[in-house]
């Protein structure tokens, strides 16, 4: 900075002036320091300026999952990943993508947030009543959530969006097409989107007067698989099945198939997600579309305006869709 100073012919402080952004500096000298910045390559030391304005302009992104599960053809992750990184991006913010899938990996993270190496932390797909997110925010580390927090009164806020009425949605076009025997794969009940599908469909099937089939995935494509057979196998006339992921129900049209069933004459099949496979599934599938890259867009502004000072709301949430395709 001395040297820059130097070259343009004005002092340390303006040059630390200019190059921090303060507009009480003349035009004029502002354009000499920033050509002699230009002209050394100077680049400001990151770790000085954080010592200084107590900010590390970095917010970390944690994902409660093992890698295999985070870099896999599962696209929630990706949209997150890619809606967070945008958004972060245009307010001039680096992202830090932390795994935590671990005991192991929950306390690195813990012990890097508390260090101040972020300004902030956001956490998407959490399992159970995880008690970091209150933690942090309770050593005054600004905490985001995707998805509702299953620990009661948090104090967290959160972006969702609204699984009861996207699986409503497709509950009540299932019934009205005349569907009796509606089955359900659920997701993951220590997840709040596997708790809201499958609460949403009980809802709607008790309320028909049918009896709730129920079996169980982990938003896989290989648990969809093995998930239809079990209900097959307990209700042969099933004839339409809800599944609370477009993974899970890519396995289970190939369960049906296996099986003689045709899709949607014998049984008809609606996920959620609206990835990209759905459309290319065999038939393609009518799905619940939640709005994923979205979603991380939301989770990073609601970060970006806690940052600026200003107060945001404890829950936002976000639409769905029912995009019906062929098999249903």
């Amino acid at each position: 900075m001395e040297a820059v100073a130097r070259r343009a012919g004005v002092s340390r402080a303006t040059v630390s002036r200019v190059v921090n952004g303060s507009t009480t500096v003349a035009e004029d000298i502002q354009e000499k320091v920033r050509l002699a910045v230009r002209e050394m390559g100077y680049v400001p030391n990151q770790a000085a300026r954080s010592l200084v304005t107590q900010r590390t302009d970095s917010i970390a992104l944690i994902l409660p999952e093992m890698p295999n599960r985070v870099f896999s053809d599962d696209q929630f992750f990706p949209g997150i990943i890619r809606g967070v990184s945008q958004e972060l991006e245009a307010g001039d913010r680096q992202l830090v993508l932390m795994l935590a899938g671990s005991t192991a990996g929950h306390s690195r993270v813990e012990r890097y947030a508390m260090a101040g190496h972020v300004d902030g932390v956001m956490f998407a797909s959490m399992h159970g009543a995880d008690p970091l997110p209150a933690a942090l925010a309770a050593l005054g580390i600004p905490v985001v959530c995707s998805g509702r927090p299953l620990q009661r009164d948090s104090g967290v806020p959160y972006v969702d969006v609204d699984h009861i009425e996207g699986v409503s949605s497709a509950m009540r076009y299932l019934l009205a097409s005349g569907r009796t025997r509606i089955a359900t794969i659920a997701g993951p009940q220590d997840m709040i989107a596997g708790i809201d599908r499958l609460t949403a469909y009980r809802e709607a099937v008790e309320a028909d007067g049918q009896t709730p089939r129920i079996a169980y995935g982990d938003f896989t494509r290989e648990s969809g698989a093995v998930a239809m057979r079990e209900l097959l196998d307990a209700d042969p006339d099933l004839d339409a099945v809800f599944i609370a992921s477009d993974l899970m129900a890519h396995g289970a049209l190939r369960t049906l198939r296996a099986s003689g069933r045709r899709v949607p004459d014998d049984v008809a099949v609606v996920g959620f997600d609206d990835i990209e496979i759905a459309q290319f599934t065999d038939p393609p599938l009518t799905t619940v579309r939640q709005p994923i890259v979205d979603l991380g867009r939301q989770i990073a502004r609601q970060m970006l305006i806690i940052l600026a000072g200003e107060p945001v709301p404890p829950a936002v949430l976000l639409p769905t869709e029912l995009i019906v395709r062929e098999s249903a």
